[in-house]
Parts: C-alpha cells; structure tokens; sequence
C-alpha cells in the first residue's frame, strides 16, 4: 500500500513566522541550513515549561524540580529514540554541535591523542569541526591531515582515502552532509572503513539530523554531533551521541555543581554518564522545546522530509543553471536541500542584500567554511537552503529574484 505524503501546505501554517512580510513582500525563508524556523508545537512546550514547571534539575524533592527533571529526562529519552542509541545515557545534552565537538576533542583528546597522532578531517569540514582539532593538535603535538574532496561538484574523493588510515590516524571527523556543497557522504562506510583499522569516528550531523535519517546503529559511530535549533528546536539546544564505551573512557568536560557524586576540599569524584559532562544548570527548556521538535519531525518523517529537500535542491539546480553567468556547487545529483552559487562579478554579499528587498532571505559569505572556499578557489558564495515547509513556488521566486539582480547590475 502507497503511504501518502504529507500535505506540506498544512504543516507549513504552524510555522507563525512564515506568513509575514519583508520590505512589502512575502518571507521567503532560505536560511535554514544557519537555523531553521519553529513550529507552534515547540514554542507552546517552552511557554508550558516557564509557565508551569520551571525549576531546576536533578537536585530538587519538590514538585516542580520532580515535573523539570521529568521533562529533562524525558526530551533524553526522545533523542535517544530519534537516534536509535543504545540507551538514554549516551545522549550527552550540550549547546549545539559546536559544544559537542569541543567536548569530544577536548575530554577524549585529552586522554587519547599524542604527539606524533594524526586527526583526519575533509576538506570539506566546517569550522566547529576544524577548529576544535586545530586547538587540540596544538596542545598535544599532533598532526592534523585532511581528505581532499573532486572539485566544485563537491564529492568526497573516496579513492585515495584508504591510504590516508595509516597507524597514527586516531580519530577520523567528517560531516554528513556539507552545509555549503549539499554535498551527503556515506558516513556508514566511512566509520566502517574506520573501523576497521582501530580508528574512532565523529559524525558532525547538524547538517542531516531532522532532514533525513539519522540512525547511530546503522551509521557505526563513535560520536555523533547535532543542534537542536537547526531541526525545528530552540537555540541553545545540541546533542552529543557516544557509545557508553568511549563517554564511560573519558574525563568531564567542565567541573560544577550537578556533575560530581562527592566533593570535598581536595579532591572530587563524578557521577556516570551522560550526567559527569552536564554541570551546572542545564538549558531545561531548551530541552522540552527539543523533545516537541523531535516529536514533529518525527510525526513529518524523515524520509519524507530528505525527499522533499532534494526535490526542491534539484529544482533550483535546474531552474538557477539557466541563468546566464551562474557559477553552482556541489554534486547535480543526490543533492541536499543545500545549493551554493555565484553570479558572476556581483558579491555574495550584495546578492543577498538585494534579494532582501525583494523578501527572499538568503545567505551569503564563506559560511565557516573558509578552508573550503580557498579549496574551491573563491572566497564566499550564496547560499539557499530549503527545509520541509519551503515551496516550488518559493523556488521559483528565487530565480526571478535573482535574474532581477542581474539585470539591476547590468545597468
């Protein structure tokens, strides 16, 4: 039996913010890969939390400090379903993929990367997932080493890769899905390929958690790294996944209150995971605001929500590659709802400054991914990224918008 898709028409009224108008014309909101919008589902949990529940964690016996620790534990509980972990205890609660990276870098690659190690990434990596290693390499006296990617269609260039796993490669740090390129890796066989020469992998998600699959069983990852605010959640809301094993291996990230079993004058000891890299108050709402955006996605489906994100990327890909003097990157097909693009002699920036008269919100710059732009030879694009309540028709606005652009600089 055929499943119906959803009506994407509905699911879009939820979002209040859409239906507003920019400089006398409707929103056209293509910035999702920076963050996407919220449904009403999402800011009624957090106004239900400050309204009703609001009390700290873990450390309270009365009966709202009961209701927040419940709510905490239970957004915990949703992700761990949503990435089909093992258990709730390898769902560490942080800030955003950002903070998880640091957390890995900094508490793994303490104990676990030396002088003379290597620390793979692509070339195709943003910052939060270069930086980090930059600062760990520096403290420890290893090497940083990256795999190239095939040029401006954006492919990882799996060929060679193999020979780059030699014995002092510890970990191996990639992204599902490129936030400028749309650019989606076989992360299952990368951490496999990994795997099997001893090497521990980072899956930087923040790109493809909420827009398709993302299932930490099938994928094989050591770490997985997430925010909430890109998948329909609040800002302020991030996950990191580690097998119980690795997070059970490492020291805490912070030192604090709610992290510690017992402290005294001298000396501290920490309570188990997820809970010895959470201290101090957590983000509460922020984490009832991410278990209703979990439970609507997953209501929408992921699968519908990756097919409905390439359709409208490969719509724009042939609708922009019309017109005349437009640079496009990344691969023509399998596209993520990600499509970068130049115009030629008009900046980026100017671009999307234009195109923000006309109500169509875009992005423009190196889109932290600086390394990458030196790769491709340019020094910023533009970028629109789509999500499930974007629209052909908004595709279509997009293309008129910027063939007005051209034609206003060619005056």
């Amino acid at each position: 039996m055929s499943v119906q898709p959803p009506n994407w028409d509905t699911l879009r009224a939820d979002f209040p913010i859409l239906a507003q108008q920019v400089h006398g014309h409707p929103l056209v909101y293509l910035d999702n890969a920076a963050t996407s919008q919220k449904p009403r589902a999402v800011l009624e949990a957090m106004d239900q939390f400050y309204r009703r529940d609001n009390s700290n964690v873990h450390r309270g016996i009365h009966e709202l400090s009961r209701r927040s620790t419940e709510a905490f534990e239970a957004a915990r509980e949703r992700t761990a379903s949503f990435l089909n972990a093992r258990e709730p205890a390898e769902i560490v609660f942080t800030r955003g993929t950002t903070e998880a990276i640091n957390l890995v870098a900094y508490a793994w690659g303490a104990r676990h990367v030396h002088a003379g190690d290597t620390i793979l990434l692509t070339e195709m990596e943003h910052h939060s997932n270069i930086v980090p290693w930059q600062l760990l390499a520096a403290r420890s006296g290893a090497k940083l080493a990256y795999a190239p990617i095939t040029g401006d269609d954006g492919l990882l260039d799996l060929r060679g890769l193999d020979n780059l796993f030699d014995s002092t490669v510890k970990i191996f740090a990639f992204t599902h899905v490129s936030n400028t390129l749309g650019t989606v890796n076989p992360v299952a066989d990368l951490c496999a390929r990994a795997r099997r020469r001893g090497i521990v992998t980072l899956v930087d998600a923040a790109q493809s958690a909420g827009h398709r699959p993302v299932d930490v069983a099938e994928i094989g990852c050591d770490f997985l790294a997430f925010s909430g605010h890109k998948l329909c959640g609040p800002t302020g809301s991030g996950v990191l996944y580690g097998r119980r094993e690795r997070l059970d291996d490492m020291p805490p990230f912070q030192g604090g209150g709610d992290m510690i079993s017992n402290v005294d004058y001298f000396q501290s000891s920490w309570k188990e995971i997820p809970h010895k890299f959470e201290a101090g108050t957590p983000d509460i709402a922020a984490a009832a605001g991410l278990r209703a955006a979990l439970d609507y996605i997953g209501a929408v489906g992921c699968d519908n929500i990756a097919r409905h994100d390439e359709e409208l990327a490969a719509l724009a890909l042939e609708k922009l590659s019309r017109l005349p003097g437009i640079r496009l990157f990344g691969p023509r097909q399998g596209h993520a709802g990600v499509v970068s693009f130049l115009l030629r002699d008009i900046h980026a920036h100017d671009v999307v400054t234009v195109a923000d008269q006309f109500g169509v919100a875009l992005r423009g710059g190196h889109h932290c991914n600086q390394p990458l732009m030196k790769r491709l030879g340019v020094e910023s694009t533009a970028r629109a990224s789509f999500y499930f309540y974007n629209t052909a028709a908004e595709v279509d606005r997009l293309a008129e918008v910027l063939l007005e652009i051209q034609k206003f600089f060619a005056a």
